[in-house]
């Protein structure tokens, strides 16, 4: 990987968990120590480089110091561990055949589904709302605090299967976002966690509470399939996408 576009990290850290049984455990207390020895030493450079300013503003500029310090160095430790995290779990889901590797996918929104409107409604809050039944402006509020999760379809380049991916909204790194995952040639990796049509993608479908599908009959009951199961897409939770080097 080379850039990285989305990576779930709560989802990635629970995966590292089950997948070393616990016995990371035992090593948690050396991670703490190393972590709040780098804050301290980043912390004491970046006062240091603002101890010039103690003559010129007096005092208060130390406790400045201090704070801008302070602050930088749990920025840098955020991202170092961020950072930990998804070096160990590239490391991990290397091979693991529980991780799903998809490739030349075509990413879209499907027509009227929530992910086709979360992509347009930040613009809404330059739209005039005054004339309309809601507030276009808070639609994307809405949308945020309804769902945390967004299906798209992703559909091979060549023929062959699609699937159904869904992404953690607030996952996005590098302030990418779901409008941009159709621009990209991006890997996936993704666990399969079931499967839908593509019809209940559609917005009304997914805030409806009716069953849309025909009643089996009596010989698809027999034959355990429903006329409906050459539909059904593979829904995969996406942990990391990313841009890799062509070989």
């Amino acid at each position: 990987m080379i850039k990285i576009v989305y990576f779930d990290e709560e989802s990635a850290s629970d995966y590292l968990d089950i997948s070393v049984g616990g016995r990371a455990a035992s090593t948690s207390e050396q991670v703490r120590e190393r972590n709040v020895e780098m804050q301290s030493r980043v912390q004491a450079r970046i006062a240091a480089k603002l101890n010039w300013l103690l003559p010129v503003l007096g005092a208060s500029a130390e406790t400045d110091a201090g704070l801008v310090a302070s602050r930088a160095g749990r920025s840098i430790l955020s991202k170092t561990l961020s950072n930990t995290i998804l070096t160990d779990y590239l490391a991990q889901a290397e091979g693991d055949d529980r991780i799903k590797r998809l490739s030349d996918l075509r990413v879209t929104a499907p027509e009227n589904s929530m992910a086709f409107i979360k992509m347009y409604t930040p613009y809404m809050v330059i739209a005039r709302t005054e004339d309309q039944g809601v507030d276009l402006a808070r639609l994307d509020e809405a949308l945020e605090g309804a769902k945390g999760y967004y299906e798209l379809l992703g559909e091979k380049l060549a023929d062959g299967p699609a699937y159904v991916l869904r992404f953690n909204i607030k996952a996005f790194r590098n302030n990418y976002g779901l409008t941009d995952l159709g621009r990209m040639r991006l890997v996936f990796h993704g666990i399969l966690v079931g499967q839908t049509t593509e019809e209940r993608l559609d917005m009304k479908a997914e805030m409806s509470s009716e069953i849309s599908e025909e009643p089996m009959t009596p010989q698809e009951l027999i034959d355990g399939a429903t006329a409906s199961d050459d539909t059904l897409l593979d829904v995969y939770d996406v942990i990391l996408a990313g841009v890799e080097h062509a070989k």
